[in-house]
Parts: C-alpha cells; structure tokens; sequence
C-alpha cells in the first residue's frame, strides 16, 4: 500500500546478469524472473560481443559472475562503470579473498555475495543494492576495517622524506595507481613494458612502506608531496 493513497505499481529493479557460465546465468534469470519486483533485462556472457546494448544501459543493477581470475579483468569492471556510472554492480560467487575483495571494492562495485550463498542472498542482495544500499558479508567486511586501520597506521609512519626518494618516472605512476589503472595500462601510457611498471611498483612498495598498490596512491595523498611531476 503507497503512503497516503491506493495501491500503486512500484518500479521494478531491472536486471542485467553477466557470467561466462552460461548454465550458472541461465539458473540465476530463473531464479529472479520469479520475483515480482525483479526484471531481467539481459542475459550474457562477458564478451562484449554478445552484450545487448541497450539492455545492459537501461538495467540498474549488474550481476555479475565473480571467478578467479577477477583481478585480472578489473579493467572490465573498471571499464563497466565508467560507461555506466548509474548501475550497481553485485558481485556473486566471490571467494572469501582478502586481495580480490579489496580490490573489487576499490573498482566500484556496491557489494558482494560468497560462492555458498544460496538463492535468497542473492535476491536480498539485489534488492539492497537496487535500493542504493551496500551488501557485504561479515566474514569480508572485517577486512574493510582492517584496510582502514592499516592504512591509517602507515600514513602517520611514512615521512615525506621516504617518499621523496620516488624517482620522477614512479612519481608519475602514482597518481595512475590512484586512478585504479592496471599494470597494462598503465605500460601503454608509458610505453613501457609490463615487467618494467611490475619493477617500479614493487620500488615505490618498498621505499613508501605499503603493504599493497592499493595502499601507494592513499599513503601519498596523506602527504604533502606533490606526485604529478610533468612528463
């Protein structure tokens, strides 16, 4: 019943479901068809060639697969919100992995559901995010208060006079690893070879004293050491 007045038709959260298991994305559609608050807008695998454009414009949540090898097509996800900043994007199937977690956070997504969800999580995790809230199962969330604690502990015990010695050239990846950029990407704009950014990395890791290339760019931004050295 609305507030004040008859019964209204509410707005359905319209769905757009992305796996590469194409047996695990055709149970999840089923699964959510049967909700009379849900619209599967589009089923696909991740290849953009079989997206439906328009579709996956219009859908306000993205489901999508998580798999092992998530960090390595966190360009794709960056990728995904970039073209729409509008979307939610629930990550379903996720390991209980630290790195993986942190990392897709950092990407952008609105939460998460483990590999033993059942059905249920997954249809109260659409719904949470469909409503602008964040879904994130306890036993991940203790990591985000990890992060945040170490992170803090390490901005008050890095001095500026460690992160001077940052060479010009890792000085201007830093602003890129704030940026969320892959270490592909980031050979491109340089024109550098991968294994070369992977040599710079591990350097800036070790004269800054973070403990992972997200913790470079939020250690620096703590400082007042200027990090966008001119090319």
């Amino acid at each position: 019943m609305s507030r004040g007045g008859p019964l209204a038709t509410e707005r359905r959260i319209s769905i757009y479901i992305l796996s590469d298991n194409r047996l695990h994305r055709e149970a999840l559609a089923r699964i959510l068809k049967k909700r009379p608050d849900f619209q599967v807008a589009g089923v696909s695998g991740t290849d953009t060639a079989e997206f439906d454009g328009r579709a996956l414009e219009q859908a306000d949540v993205l489901l999508l697969d998580s798999s092992p090898d998530l960090l390595d097509r966190a360009e794709e996800l960056r990728d995904l919100r970039h073209r729409h900043p509008q979307q939610k994007i629930l990550l379903v199937g996720m390991e209980e992995t630290k790195d993986v977690f942190l990392e897709a956070v950092r990407r952008g997504i609105a939460g998460c559901v483990l590999k033993d969800a059942s059905a249920d999580d997954v249809v109260q995790g659409v719904r949470a995010v469909g409503a602008g809230e964040a879904v994130c199962p306890s036993r991940l969330c203790r990591y985000l208060f990890e992060y945040v604690r170490e992170n803090q502990k390490q901005s008050a015990e890095v001095r500026p006079a460690s992160l001077a010695r940052l060479t010009r050239r890792e000085r201007q990846l830093v602003p890129l690893l704030g940026r969320g950029l892959t270490n592909k990407e980031i050979a491109a704009e340089f024109n550098l070879s991968e294994q070369t950014v992977k040599n710079h990395i591990h350097r800036i890791l070790r004269k800054v004293g973070a403990n992972g290339r997200v913790a470079i760019a939020d250690i620096c931004r703590s400082e007042t050491v200027a990090f966008s050295a001119s090319r």
